[in-house]
């Protein structure tokens, strides 16, 4: 079968499609056929050789597949082969024609509900709905600041926000074209969140007081940046990869945090207990099937073009969920 391996920690030229012996299923799998795979930032870090428990190369990298069952283990029960199903795999694998996921983690999906759609919806959905839950505890009435709002986690954000009943929620995106997305998807206020005044412009859209939930992605000094942007009584959340790298906190900053009782929220959306990941997933295919929450694919690439993607993705020149379709050209589409 077709496979594009990671060869060395490196640049995205380090990314080969190569003929590969398929995997075989043990006695609790699921062998499926790849029809669509999801590409997330956290990849460009684990590419890179800086993801903590990354595998030692050369490897098959990917974790999102929605496909087709293909073969089942025998201690496999509740699928069938032919089932249409989304998988998130424990190690990697999903760039490839053909992967092999635990049954235990592998979901049915409607007949109605796209490959590349549905493969949206395994780890940034959820994501988006349990940070602004959980971890941000958003009220109504309340201001939020979403960074990245044209992204994937975003663009399933600044909906939810607005499904929570937020007031008003505030959209950050680096061109136009994303703060066109993100007005589209119901951001009350958008804004250039690569100019280094955004937090005053979060104050002056919530009357001088800043949101009371601020999300931070980006690590480093826009840790600062966003806590001037935060509420008295407001939630910092930080999440995703780059979080972790070049960020601290100053005397005045914990200062800051201790004298307007703000709150300092660490978020991964796989740290959550199983149950409550698996309700939180329940409720975003819900809200996707009822028409309520929209999947924006805004270009999928073919598995030859997987080195492609990542260099679009680390440019920052995507919008919504990247989406890699093994065996197919890539096309663009929203």
């Amino acid at each position: 079968m077709k496979a594009m391996r990671l060869l060395r920690f490196g640049g995205p030229e380090e990314l080969r499609l190569e003929d590969v012996t398929p995997p075989v299923p043990g006695a609790g799998d699921v062998l499926i056929q790849v029809h669509a795979a999801g590409l997330n930032y956290s990849e460009l870090p684990l590419r890179a050789g800086r993801l903590p428990g990354a595998p030692p190369p050369p490897f098959v990298p990917g974790f999102e597949a929605a496909g087709v069952v293909r073969e089942v283990g025998q201690e496999v029960t509740h699928l069938k082969p032919g089932a249409r199903v989304v998988a998130m795999l424990p190690g990697q694998g999903t760039f490839a024609e053909l992967a092999v996921a635990p049954a235990a983690l592998v979901t049915p999906i409607p007949d109605a509900l796209p490959f590349e759609k549905a493969v949206a919806l395994l780890s940034q959905a959820p994501a988006a709905l349990a940070g602004l839950r959980v971890a941000g505890q958003l009220k109504k009435g309340e201001a939020v600041f979403i960074p990245a709002a044209a992204g994937g986690v975003g663009s399933f954000m600044v909906q939810l926000a607005k499904a929570l009943g937020a007031g008003r929620v505030i959209a950050g995106a680096s061109t136009e074209e994303k703060r066109a997305l993100a007005r589209r998807l119901g951001a009350d206020v958008v804004l250039d969140y690569t100019r280094p005044d955004w937090p005053e412009r979060v104050r002056e859209a919530t009357d001088g007081r800043g949101a009371d939930v601020v999300f931070e992605r980006d690590g480093g000094d826009a840790l600062g940046q966003s806590l001037r942007a935060l509420a008295p009584q407001g939630r910092l959340v930080v999440f995703g990869v780059d979080s972790m790298f070049g960020t601290s906190l100053r005397a005045e900053q914990v200062t800051q945090l201790l004298f307007q009782n703000q709150r300092f929220v660490g978020f991964s959306f796989p740290a959550l207990p199983p149950e409550v990941q698996a309700e939180v997933l329940r409720e975003v295919f819900e809200r996707v099937m009822a028409g309520t929450l929209e999947v924006v694919v805004e270009r999928t690439f073919g598995l030859h073009e997987l080195p492609e993607a990542h260099r679009a993705l680390e440019q920052r020149k995507t919008s919504g969920k990247v989406v890699i379709l093994p065996g197919e050209a890539a096309h663009g589409g929203t």
